[in-house]
Parts: structure tokens; sequence; C-alpha cells
């Protein structure tokens, strides 16, 4: 079966070179063919990130594992791939990494700091016996994300250099982004924290909800330290979109040409997954760079 990747090389490399690999969510096979395609036809390094609520819908972490590696095989995909978790919980960074996930992403923004610290240290321990790789969280991303809300909180500086002292490969910390669609009064980004944290841990940051921020905010997002971001959101709207397009066109009611095969049916959607894919790893600045 195909070779997961963990992404401590991938985004030492992209922190180092200022671009950004792209973190898309997967939600089904669809998906994950979807998401292949844009990154073997595009040369670029991807990763692949699994929420809980998503894991359930796919029936647990063990069949990923499997329907990944296995797209893999069957696609011939060359490019670096890692199969991470979103926002996980203890339990499920540790289920993950027993199942053969690359990487995890322990999210203890919720808890107090010297909780965070310890559960953080755990994880990293288990993830160096799988050579995974580990992305913690401080401050809270705004919106919702499997039914966990919200408000956003900026995060705190001390709180950063506290978990990066933890081993983690990555550092996600609020500032000011959130999940799912953007209100029309958002503020925007907090480049000034965003910086005070970049210059203190030195490490690859992610950005977190990284639909719909204007393409000039992610690309100064990702001069001052962010080397990973996060797409879910539009992927999820294109697809739609383009599948309401075929129904509303009464394409699926085409009998001779069996237009409710759900493989024709979810076709579109798909190519606008793959479509929405490319767009972002343009923005990001991570095309043909798959290459050592």
């Amino acid at each position: 079966m195909g070779k997961l990747v963990n992404f401590k090389a991938l985004l030492k490399k992209a922190y180092a070179n200022k671009y950004a690999v792209a973190h898309i969510n997967i939600n089904n096979l669809e998906w994950i063919k979807s998401v292949l395609a844009a990154a073997q036809e595009t040369n670029t390094p991807v990763i692949l990130g699994v929420s809980e609520g998503a894991a359930k819908y796919m029936d647990g972490y063990k069949n990923i594992v499997q329907m990944v590696e296995n797209a893999i095989e069957y696609q011939k995909i060359t490019v670096p791939v890692v199969l991470h978790l979103d926002h996980g919980s203890y339990d499920a960074a540790v289920a993950c990494l027993k199942a053969g996930f690359s990487s995890v992403m322990f999210d203890g923004s919720s808890l107090p700091i010297a909780e965070n610290v310890k559960k953080t240290k755990a994880i990293v321990a288990l993830a160096k016996k799988t050579n995974a790789s580990v992305e913690g969280e401080v401050g809270g991303i705004g919106g919702e994300e499997d039914g966990k809300l919200s408000t956003g909180e900026i995060a705190n500086l001390a709180d950063c250099q506290k978990l990066v002292k933890c081993g983690i490969d990555t550092l996600a910390a609020g500032i000011g982004n959130i999940h799912g669609i953007y209100p029309k009064n958002w503020k925007g980004l907090d480049f000034k924290q965003l910086k005070a944290i970049s210059d203190q841990v030195k490490i690859p940051l992610v950005l977190h909800g990284g639909s719909g921020i204007p393409t000039v905010q992610i690309k100064k997002a990702i001069a001052l330290g962010i080397a990973k971001i996060n797409v879910n959101t539009e992927c999820q709207l294109a697809f739609a979109a383009a599948t309401r397009t075929y129904i509303i066109k009464k394409q699926d009611l085409d009998t001779k040409n069996k237009g409710f095969d759900p493989r024709k049916l979810l076709k579109p959607g798909c190519e606008a997954i793959k479509q929405t894919c490319i767009e972002k790893f343009k923005i990001f600045g991570s095309i043909n760079k798959a290459k050592a």
C-alpha cells in the first residue's frame, strides 16, 4: 500500500522558503480521490486532515488509513501525503497513532495551560514511537468545528512558548481566525500578534480557518511564519454548488445515460473539490514543491 509521511520535513522546508502546505479536510472517498489527484497533477505535497466527526462518518480511523493508503497506491501517487488528525482530543490522538496516522493534532486549547502542556508532552512521546508529527494549539479558533463552538481567542505569547517546549513540530495559535464562513464584520488576522509569536517560537505555524481569508492576508501570514493552512469549508461549498447545478439541470433524471449513477452524480462535485484545491495550492505557493 502507499506510504504515508509525517510533515516535519515538509513544514520546515515551507517555513524556510516562505510558502505553506495545504491541509485539506477529507470527508469521504470522493474527497480522498479528488485531493490526491489535485496534488499529483500539480506536484504538490498535501496534508489530508480528518476531524473526529469525519472519522465517525467514515467508519473509524483504521478504515481511513486503509482507504488513503490504498488510494495512494491505486492512483500511483508520488507526492508526499500526510494523514493528520485535526483538532483531536487526547484519546483521539492516541487512537490515531495506533491506527497508523502519520500525524496528529492534540487540541488542548480549551484546557488550563498546565494540563494542555502535560497532555501535549504525552502525545509527543507517543508520536516519537511511530515517527509521527504533532501539532499543538493555544488560543481558541473561532466558529464551529464538529459541534464545538468558540468565540476565538488571541493566543497568549507565554503559553505559545510553553507548548513549543513540549517538542511539537508545529503550533496553531489563535490570531483572529475562525472556522467556517467569515462574517462581514470580521476584523481580519492579528498580524502584530502573529509576528510576536513567530519571532519567539521560531517553528512553523498553522493557520486554521483558511477558507475565505483574503489572498493578501494569506500571503502576509505566510511571510510571517505560517507554513500550514487548513481548508475545509470552501471545498464543501464547491462540492455542494456543483452537485446542485447537476440536479437543477435534471441531469440525474437522464435515464438513457444513467445520470442517476452516483459515479456520474458526484463527478462534478469531485472536480470542483479538485479545482478548489489547485487554486489554494497556487495561493499558498506550494505547487511543484513536492521535489526534494
